[in-house]
C-alpha cells in the first residue's frame, strides 16, 4: 500500500522499527529461558530395560564388581589371566559368546580389557548385559569366592 506525502511523492518504505522490537523481545525471552532447559538434563535418569533377549547360561559370563573383582561363571579370577581362562573355557561352550555383566560404577577401560581378552581368546560374539550387576549378585559372588578360598 503506497501513501502519498505532502509533496505528492509516494511513500513505499516499510517501517521496520516495530518488527525489530519484536525480534529483540523474543531474543531476550529465549536467552532467559534457554538455561533452564540445560539444567533439566541433570535430572534425567536412564530407564531400566523391560525387554530384550534373555541371557543364556550356556555362555561365558564375566562379572565385574564395583571393587574391580572379576569373575568368570561365578568363579573369581585374576584379571591378568582372563585370556587363559577364556581360552580354556571356550571348548566347553555351545556358542563362542562372552557376556559381560558389570556394576554401573566400573570404568569402561575394564570392559575394553574384557573385549580385548575375548577377541584374543577367539570368541565370536561379545554381549554387554543391559542390566548391570546387582548388589545382591555382587554379594553372592563375593561370598561364594570366600567359600572357595577357605575350602582350598
Amino acid at each position: 500500500m503506497a501513501m502519498s506525502s505532502k509533496q505528492g511523492k509516494l511513500f513505499t518504505e516499510i517501517n521496520i522499527t516495530p518488527l525489530t522490537d519484536i525480534f529483540l523481545v523474543l531474543l531476550i525471552i529465549m536467552m532467559v529461558i534457554a538455561p533452564t532447559f540445560q539444567s533439566m538434563d541433570n535430572s534425567i535418569s536412564i530407564p531400566e530395560i523391560n525387554s530384550g533377549i534373555a541371557i543364556e547360561q550356556k555362555n561365558a559370563i564375566i562379572s565385574i564388581t564395583k571393587t574391580g573383582l572379576m569373575y568368570v561363571n561365578g568363579r573369581e579370577i585374576n584379571p591378568e589371566t582372563l585370556v587363559d581362562e577364556l581360552t580354556a573355557l571356550r571348548p566347553t561352550l555351545e556358542k563362542p559368546e562372552v557376556v559381560v555383566k558389570a556394576d554401573e560404577s566400573v570404568k569402561s577401560a575394564e570392559i575394553l580389557r574384557v573385549m580385548d581378552a575375548a577377541q584374543e581368546a577367539e570368541f565370536k560374539k561379545l554381549i554387554v548385559a543391559g542390566e548391570p550387576l546387582s548388589k545382591k549378585e555382587q554379594k553372592n559372588l563375593e561370598t561364594e569366592s570366600l567359600k572357595h578360598k577357605k575350602g582350598a
